[in-house]
This record gives C-alpha cells, sequence and structure tokens, in this order.
C-alpha cells in the first residue's frame, strides 16, 4: 500500500517511521520537521498524496487542516482514503469530509491517544469517525500504527469521542492533583494514598497509570521533572476545543469549562507552558486555598 503522510512532527513523525518500518512506500512532507528515516521526502502535499492509495494528516488545528486540505484533495487518486489524525473541531472535521467524499476519497476523521510515548512504539488508540467501508480498508494501518482503533460512527465522531476522553482527563487530572496536595496537608503519606485509591472508587488513569506524584505509581513525567508526554498546552487545546463543541451543542459542562480555565492560568500566567499536564501538582502544591 502507497501512503501520503502530512505532518512529520512529534506525533507524525513516528507514526511515519513505523508505516515505513512495516514494509509500506510511504512519501512525506512537512514545512519543517525532518523526514523519518524510511520515507521518502516530498516537495509540496501535492507531490506526496500523488498516486496515494491512503492520505494521513497530522496536523497542529483546523485550520492548517483545510488548508493542507485544499491542497491535497484535488491531487489524491479517486478512492483514496483521506485519514486525519489531527485533534480539531467538529465542525473542521466535517467539513473537510464533505468536501473529501465530493472528490471521490473516502474520508475519515482519527485523532488519536497515548502521546509522543505512544506514537512512538506503536500503542496508540485511535478514534474513528466516517464511513465503515474507509474503516475497514485504513484497519491494517491502524493496527500497524497502534493497538486499538474504534470506529465511532459517522464524520466528525472521532473528533467528538476524542474531546469528550480529554475532557474527562483533564478534570480528573486536577482532581488527582489536588487530592495529593491535601493528602499531603493532613498528613497523609503519599504512598499509602495511592494504594488506597488506585485500589479503590477513585480508581482513574490519571492515579494509576500517569500519576502526578513522583515516586508513586508506574513511571510517568512526573518522574522526570514533568517533561511532557501530553504537554498542559496541548490540554488547554483539547479542553477549549471541547467547550466550543459544548457550546455549539448548547451541553452544560461546568467541570470541563473550570478545568478549561485552570489549564489556561497554567499555561498562560503560571509557567505551565512546555511541562506535562501532570505538573498541575507542584502547581497546587505552590498555593494555599486563599491564593
Amino acid at each position: 500500500m502507497s501512503i501520503a503522510f502530512i505532518g512529520l512532527g512529534n506525533m507524525g513523525g513516528p507514526m511515519a517511521r513505523n508505516l515505513a518500518a512495516a514494509g509500506l512506500k510511504v512519501s512525506g512532507f512537512d514545512i519543517a520537521a525532518r523526514v523519518p528515516v524510511g520515507v521518502k521526502a516530498a516537495a509540496s502535499v501535492a507531490e506526496a498524496v500523488n498516486g496515494a492509495e491512503t492520505i494521513i494528516t497530522m496536523l497542529p488545528d483546523g485550520g492548517t487542516l483545510r488548508a493542507v486540505a485544499t491542497e491535497a484533495i484535488p491531487a489524491a487518486r479517486t478512492g483514496a482514503c483521506f485519514v486525519d489524525c489531527s485533534t480539531v473541531e467538529v465542525e473542521n472535521a466535517r467539513a473537510v469530509a464533505l468536501k473529501a467524499e465530493a472528490a471521490g476519497l473516502l474520508p475519515l476523521d482519527a485523532p488519536v491517544s497515548g502521546g509522543t510515548g505512544g506514537a512512538t512504539a506503536g500503542t496508540l488508540t485511535f478514534m474513528v469517525g466516517g464511513s465503515e467501508l474507509a474503516f475497514g480498508k485504513v484497519k491494517p494501518l491502524f493496527d500497524i500504527m497502534g493497538r486499538k482503533a474504534v470506529h465511532c460512527g459517522g464524520p466528525g465522531n472521532g473528533q467528538a469521542a476524542k474531546i469528550c476522553n480529554n475532557m474527562i482527563l483533564g478534570a480528573t487530572m486536577i482532581a488527582t492533583c489536588e487530592a495529593f496536595v491535601l493528602a499531603d496537608r493532613l498528613g497523609l503519606d503519599r504512598q499509602a494514598m495511592f494504594d488506597v485509591v488506585s485500589t479503590s472508587s477513585g480508581y482513574s488513569w490519571s492515579m494509576n497509570a500517569y500519576c502526578p506524584a513522583p515516586g508513586i505509581g508506574p513511571n510517568s513525567p512526573s518522574d522526570n521533572d514533568y517533561r511532557p508526554g501530553f504537554s498542559a498546552d496541548l490540554m488547554l487545546k483539547d479542553l477549549r476545543l471541547s467547550q466550543c463543541a459544548a457550546e455549539t451543542v448548547g451541553a452544560d459542562t461546568p467541570m470541563g469549562r473550570a478545568a478549561t480555565e485552570l489549564y489556561r492560568g497554567f499555561v498562560e500566567r503560571e509557567g505551565g507552558a512546555g511541562k506535562d499536564f501532570s505538573a498541575m501538582l507542584p502547581r497546587f502544591e505552590a498555593r494555599t486555598r486563599e491564593s
């Protein structure tokens, strides 16, 4: 299978490399990032997608997706699958899907969970919106780049699943960090708290798999001075997308709104930019109830 991969940054680069390592023919393009080993460098989006059976994009935002789609769709072969793995607004995903379908392509929105570690290890989870036909064609590629792919329904539903998932993640990470600080101030040992919560009703991915307290639970960014596996900046982006979607459909999401505001302050005013999203723990440690 011939593949065009547009967007070869921290996520797209390892994903493209894994496809090439599996023996697939991969042509790649990025305006800045280095083309991975095994991937053939293209001089433009149009050159990369020319003749490709599947086009995969991993881009920073909806505006960039629309711009790339405008260049890629006319150059693509009829019947090719157009798979966007970016995390963007549901409306942008659906607008691009309509344009792709009108040009005779098979579109999928397939945002991922698992961060840069999952992209490198090939253990991502894909949340996929689009037709069952397109999903079936691309599923072997998802199996190379990840360990799970869930078909969530029609166009845009992959993005919907991603922003709902990350709204939960942002809120639970904040609650987990708050609880550790409260435990500290009540004199409760962090390991004892972890041993109780991780096997009790407070169980969560934020606690059990990605514990924000250094030296507690499995190895996580907190054990590496909060160098990002999933940055606070990206969490803020996803939370903003969730609130944009909530406003569009009239959904009441007070916890999601509160998490968005906390991460906005953390990233924009409190030194959280460039740190892992679990670095909320030292943020709360430095504060009091009145501050």
